[in-house]
């Protein structure tokens, strides 16, 4: 795979698929209003004049989707004045898309719990139908870490950990053979994507021409590596624990040892709906933001856990997600860790906030591997259109936030990864620079 239009057999687009919402200062200052006037900080609400109480939103059954099952299942949707939400299941984050695209009017959603750089290739018509633009707005970033990287159990003498260098040999005669090795991710350009090419390039291999990148949805991971369909997958939990306990592959690594504390999923919407519902957005935000707060505490944990592992949701066993939900991590190969500093986090260490600079990186990535030229988008600018940060903060006062919990800037600054590498989101040229394995000069 080369491109995004190799992976999806969509037609590639021009420059022009920037975002053009020519409208969107006058909608951000209303919405603004609308999210600071709507309630006093933390109270209740019957419906202070919201223009709607529905809103239709989907979730994968991942770990990082809590926030909006609980936000539902607590009343907190209700609590703002939202009683009408559905949070709707999602089998792929291909459907995902296709929902997005559509829209409730049409019979598809409003909103998601999203892979953060999905809004933005759905906005840029990257991935759409025709290449359609179908603007969105972040609203959230719902979590930081929790992902990991597993590998079949035939390489645990390897010692497989976050140096994949030691894959590249038997990856290689695999190729020779006439059998490229098949390592599978959720969606071309996506979080699990994007960190998978990370670490085998980081390691010497190259994940267009050393590999085959397969895309599987995140529910049918564990099923496809127990038949052998891939060496390797990157995906969201609680599919990476489930694996070891069903003795059918290990974890080589979590994805915060590539990066601490890096940015997971959003919660984003169509622009249309919030440009037309600025008082229901501000509600429904702020039911997500309180929700994320509940489930960072440690004493929720378990009841989450519970909560997200009904048959309705996700329909797993709670203790296939509990213990890596509380930083207890079984390797499966022999490591255990107890009360990681890399666990999931919703809400501590600014893990809601959604940090440009963090999209900056994710953008700067997907122009790496080919999903993007460097002369069709103005990431800055990109960013700038898509992320509503600006909301964030409104919404944080609203459900009265600490202060010391509300970022003082757009930025996180300089990041540093596992093998040395620094993006500095002043300078993302650079850093495209310094990488050895790219499509791009």
């Amino acid at each position: 795979m080369t491109s995004l239009v190799r992976q999806l057999g969509r037609r590639s687009v021009t420059r022009r698929a920037l975002i053009r919402n020519t409208s969107r200062l006058a909608g951000a200052a209303a919405t603004v209003a609308a999210v600071r006037g709507l309630f006093p900080a933390g109270a209740m609400a019957a419906d202070a004049g919201l223009e709607t109480t529905k809103a239709l939103l989907g979730y994968i059954a991942l770990t990082d989707a809590s926030p909006l099952i609980i936000a539902k299942e607590k009343g907190l949707f209700d609590k703002y004045g939202m009683k009408d939400v559905d949070v709707q299941k999602q089998a792929s984050w291909g459907t995902t898309r296709d929902n997005i695209e559509l829209g409730s009017s049409s019979g598809g959603i409003d909103g998601a719990h999203i892979l953060s750089p999905f809004p933005y290739l759905i906005s840029t018509g990257k991935v759409t139908k025709n290449n359609v633009k179908v603007p969105m707005y972040i609203l959230a970033r719902l979590n930081t870490n929790g992902q990991a990287i597993s590998v079949a159990s035939s390489y645990l003498p390897l010692g497989v950990k976050l140096d994949s260098k030691v894959l590249k040999a038997p990856f290689a005669k695999m190729k020779a053979a006439g059998q490229a090795a098949k390592v599978a991710m959720t969606f071309p350009g996506g979080t699990h994507d994007v960190w998978l090419r990370y670490w085998l390039a980081a390691g010497g291999i190259d994940p267009d021409k050393d590999v085959e990148t397969i895309v599987v949805p995140p529910p049918q991971m564990v099923a496809n590596m127990k038949v052998g369909t891939m060496e390797a997958f990157c995906v969201g939990e609680p599919w990476n624990s489930q694996l070891v306990h069903q003795s059918a592959g290990f974890t080589a690594l979590v994805t915060g040892e590539l990066w601490k504390d890096h940015p997971e999923k959003s919660f984003s919407m169509r622009a249309d709906y919030v440009d037309k519902n600025p008082k229901a957005t501000a509600a429904l935000l702020a039911a997500v933001l309180e929700a994320q707060q509940w489930c960072d505490a440690d004493a929720n944990k378990e009841e989450m856990c519970s909560i997200v592992g009904k048959r309705a949701w996700f329909n797993v066993p709670p203790e296939d997600i509990v213990d890596r939900a509380k930083g207890d991590i079984d390797y499966g190969d022999g490591r255990k860790v107890a009360k990681s500093p890399l666990l999931m986090k919703f809400w501590r260490d600014f893990a809601s906030y959604p940090f440009k600079s963090h999209e900056q990186w994710f953008l700067t990535e997907d122009i790496r591997w080919g999903y993007y030229t460097p002369s069709e988008i103005d990431t800055k600018k990109l960013v700038d259109q898509v992320n509503r940060e600006d909301l964030w903060r409104a919404a944080a006062k609203t459900i009265g936030a600490k202060p010391a919990d509300i970022p003082a800037s757009t930025s996180r600054g300089k990041e540093t990864f596992f093998d040395g590498k620094v993006f500095d989101p002043a300078a993302p040229e650079a850093y495209l620079k310094s990488l050895d394995i790219k499509r791009v000069a």
